[in-house]
């Protein structure tokens, strides 16, 4: 008789694993070899309902081992994962997700999948670090995050073995088989509503198993060739989750207008807008974003750069030639203004910048970038059709300098970065899910002010990231964003840029920066609706 109860581990058998048999057996003999009994390997296989699995009768099977075959035609991942769990004997669940890698369990893996899980009835789903192999033999551990109500992305990587408390996953309903990538991650987010979820993190020689794949490069703009559709269920899912629980903004709730008095109008008369560009020793692109304000077809703009390279900083230098006394300076053309900061905080030289500025909006420019000739129009007309609009933000091409010949060209596999998930309903509530915003970003001075201004790196893991992510949040909650699907800026990647070749420990801190911003986004968003509510009661009596 057992103390410990039945665990029940899923793999998947289809006709186009991604390796051959040899890997197979190598997978189900890790689960053969477990030191935790009594176990149950359920075997899903896709191939029709008369498919057999020939090499069953040469696995070693104990009293304490039990191997369960479930051939059929099933309808996609979802349907054969419900059918597993529907047959499983098991308390507990392991879904071991060999469908696009082969994945080896250490022989002790189960085990601390059971303790942890033990360690708090209210858990409903445990997940693990792991070392991922390579073909030429090499072997990198993979840490993942730790999990909290603001991981909300539907990318965040949960690895390939997962334990769900079987009972969990019946209360929630089971995986949704009306979806056709997301299944997963809307199980994860159903059961962080009713249940904890916890990580079983690894320092050295931890983790509990091997993944055989080739690494994948990281590229930030690897999302924009997900289908529409994927992006539109993703998005459906989500927003059920916020409705769930509290947090979801219907459209136009909490809107408010922006107002001047006739005084504060006249100060814009000279400068309509500010164009606030940070940069840290890029001598070489600081020209070329200059020359793109000056070159709008709006005049009375203004250039406001914050060098906070430091005296030593070359980027000032090149600035100055644009100014009054300088060889590419031209008294027609918007004015260009310096500071020069010590610190490199882009948060601060935003900040400084605002305080500086004499436009009614700021306008978003990297330095290593530049606006298209009609973006700022195509910005103030987007403010001046309607009053609650806080912010507007556009789209963008993507280019790339060639480092030998300097030459810039655009990336034509990459299309016009539009971020059309941001719609009009329910963008706001989205952008939780996604990293991006869009590019370039404009406000309305005063609302920046309103709001708190931009962050400092003074929240938990920004290193000079997302402190305009957060800004973005906190407008849509209170303004309406409008959006400009037309290319009205150039991105300009090349080795210094920030997402260029980013290594996994860049990837990890700046994802914790915008999960964190957005759990305090959840709270802020649950806490308008309860007062948004109270409203609507009062009004009721």
């Amino acid at each position: 008789m057992h103390d410990k109860p039945l665990i029940s581990i899923v793999m998947y058998y289809v006709e186009d694993l991604p390796y051959d048999t040899k890997a197979i057996s190598q997978i189900i003999d890790s689960v053969c070899r477990q030191h935790y009994t009594p176990l149950e390997l359920i075997i899903v296989d896709n191939r029709g309902t008369k498919s057999k699995l020939d090499f069953i009768d040469t696995i070693r099977i104990s009293g304490d081992f039990s191997v369960e075959h479930l051939p059929g035609s099933f309808k996609n991942r979802a349907a054969m994962l419900n059918a597993a769990v529907k047959r499983a004997k098991g308390k507990y669940i392991v879904h071991l997700d060999n469908l696009a890698s082969s994945v080896v369990l250490k022989h002790s893996a189960v085990d601390a999948f059971f303790w942890a899980m033990q360690r708090d009835t209210k858990v409903g789903m445990i997940y693990a670090d792991y070392e991922l192999a390579d073909e030429a033999g090499g072997c990198m551990e993979q840490h993942l995050l730790d999990y909290h109500a603001g991981r909300l992305r539907d990318n965040i990587d949960f690895g390939h073995v997962i334990m769900y408390r079987k009972e969990a996953v019946e209360a929630v309903g089971g995986l949704c088989e009306d979806c056709a990538i997301g299944e997963l991650y809307d199980l994860r987010l159903k059961l962080s509503e009713r249940y904890g979820i916890r990580h079983i993190s690894n320092k050295n020689r931890g983790s509990l198993y091997t993944v055989v794949a080739s690494k994948k490069g990281h590229d930030v703009f690897d999302y924009l060739l997900s289908s529409k559709e994927n992006q539109l269920e993703l998005e459906r899912i989500l927003t059920e989750h916020l409705k769930r629980i509290g947090a979801y903004l219907a459209p136009a709730a909490n809107f408010h207008r922006v107002t001047y008095t006739p005084e504060e109008e006249k100060k814009f008369k000279e400068c309509i807008a500010s164009v606030v560009i940070p940069v840290n020793n890029r001598p070489e692109f600081i020209g070329t974003a200059i020359e793109s304000v000056q070159n709008q077809t709006v005049k009375n703009v203004e250039v406001i750069v914050m060098v906070n390279g430091g005296g030593k900083d070359a980027t000032a230098e090149e600035v100055e030639r644009y100014m009054q006394g300088g060889d590419a300076y031209d008294p027609d053309a918007p004015k260009v203004r310096l500071f020069v900061l010590d610190i490199n905080n882009i948060g601060l030289c935003l900040n400084m910048g605002i305080v500086a500025a004499q436009g009614k909006y700021y306008v978003q420019l990297d330095s290593d970038d530049r606006l298209k000739p009609s973006a700022i129009e195509k910005i103030i007309a987007e403010f001046e059709k309607d009053p609650s609009v806080g912010m507007v933000i556009g789209s963008y091409e993507v280019w790339e300098k060639n480092e030998t010949t300097g030459e810039i060209t655009q990336k034509e596999e990459i299309p016009v970065v539009t971020h059309d998930e941001w719609t009009h309903e329910n963008g706001r509530n989205n952008l939780l899910r996604i990293n991006g915003a869009g590019a370039p970003r404009a406000a309305h001075i005063k609302i920046i002010k309103e709001l708190g201004w931009f962050g400092l790196n003074d929240e938990r893991f920004s290193r000079n990231y997302g402190e305009d992510y957060d800004l973005v949040h906190r407008v849509s909650e209170t303004y309406n964003i409008a959006r400009i699907f037309d290319p009205i800026y150039d991105v300009i990647r090349h080795t210094g840029g920030t997402d260029h070749s980013i290594d996994q420990s860049t990837i990890d801190r700046n994802d914790e920066a915008k999960d964190w911003m957005r759990l305090k986004t959840l709270q802020r968003r649950k806490a308008i609706n309860k007062i948004l509510q109270q409203q609507q009661q009062k009004q009721g009596t």
